[in-house]
């Protein structure tokens, strides 16, 4: 019986190392679509030193012969390459186990994540469409903001096709959990890598509920503190977008936390026992269709739901006061399908 207990992978490098240690992992084709962007650039190359992965297909509409010269010069094992233009779209697909999508624009100072919908929409939905044609039976890791929307849409395009499988379709919200244990380290004195707090509910501003009460090992803050922080995870997008000054978004945090969550995919199609991340997936948890909450990955990707467990009464308003929003963004996503031609 699995509970919270079960930590996921909090460190990348330990990821990295525990895969290089294993006697005969099996190697994937991995395919990142959006390569040649903030995110897609990094974490191709996370990808490309991974021994998990065997083939590195890379896709974009501009500069991705050069971003594939570039990392097939590293000495690593993934072969890597290249893919452009639309008409290339489906050779860059074609036998990929597992696809990665951060296409998309980034976010600017001021934009909220639902200001990226109209544009990302149908990047998403497009390249979802070609992944359901070229490689139906793969693992979809979705990036590509605002996910809380971008999961329904992957879904609604799926299902279209008839190839829609909700434990192949993951929302990636692992950056919240990344960031929410750097920062309860950062005020305990632990080492991060050795931290690991469950983040549930969505990918945007008070969709993102830290389950503070459940971090391993054990922390408890004050009232005041532990709703400060809570804003601060909730916030950090924003923090990283104002830091930039208009240069940018999360793109080298966002790259580790897209490959640490590619490589437990990538264990767990593996077989490697006990892998559990996070993720925006179809739930029955909630009330909401898709929910994010820890998840037991396996062969088949999602092995079990692992649920909410215990919430602490702060945790429960922060659930109840997300259900709104979260319904909202969903019905977003499903409708522009519907919409689609």
């Amino acid at each position: 019986m699995f509970s919270h207990a079960v930590r996921p992978t909090s460190s990348l490098a330990r990821s990295l190392s525990r895969s290089l240690s294993s006697s005969s992992p099996n190697h994937a084709k991995v395919a990142v679509l959006g390569a040649s962007g903030g995110i897609g650039q990094p974490l191709s190359l996370l990808l490309k030193n991974s021994p998990l992965v065997s083939q590195l297909s890379l896709y974009d509409i501009a500069h991705t012969p050069g971003v594939a010269a570039d990392l097939s010069h590293i000495e690593t094992r993934a072969q890597v390459k290249g893919y452009m233009g639309p008409e290339q779209l489906g050779a860059a697909l074609q036998g990929c186990e597992v696809v990665v999508i951060p296409a998309g624009v980034p976010r600017k100072p001021g934009m909220t994540r639902d200001d990226l919908f109209n544009t990302n929409a149908t990047i998403v939905a497009t390249l979802v469409d070609a992944c359901a044609r070229s490689c139906p039976g793969a693992t979809i890791c979705i990036i590509a903001n605002p996910v809380n929307s971008t999961i329904p849409i992957t879904a609604e395009v799926m299902k279209k096709h008839g190839v829609f499988n909700p434990n192949r379709v993951f929302g990636v919200t692992t950056l919240d959990i990344v960031r929410a244990n750097t920062f309860v380290a950062e005020l305990k004195g632990l080492d991060p890598a050795r931290v690991n707090v469950p983040v549930v509910g969505g990918h945007a501003g008070k969709t993102i509920i830290p389950l503070v009460s459940q971090c391993t090992p054990k922390v408890e803050f004050p009232a005041e503190q532990l709703s400060a922080l809570t804003a601060r995870i909730q916030d950090a997008g924003t923090e990283v977008v104002k830091a930039k000054a208009g240069a940018g978004s999360a793109t080298l945090s966002m790259a580790y936390a897209g490959a640490r969550f590619t490589f437990s995919v990538l264990d767990a199609l593996n077989g490697k026992e006990g892998v559990v991340e996070c993720a925006f997936v179809r739930s029955e948890e909630t009330e909401c269709k898709y929910f994010s909450t820890p998840l037991l990955l396996g062969k088949n990707g999602i092995e079990k739901n692992l649920g909410l467990g215990k919430l602490s009464a702060f945790e429960e308003k922060l659930v109840g006061d997300a259900v709104d929003e979260l319904k909202g963004s969903i019905k977003k996503g499903e409708e522009f399908v519907a919409k689609m031609k």
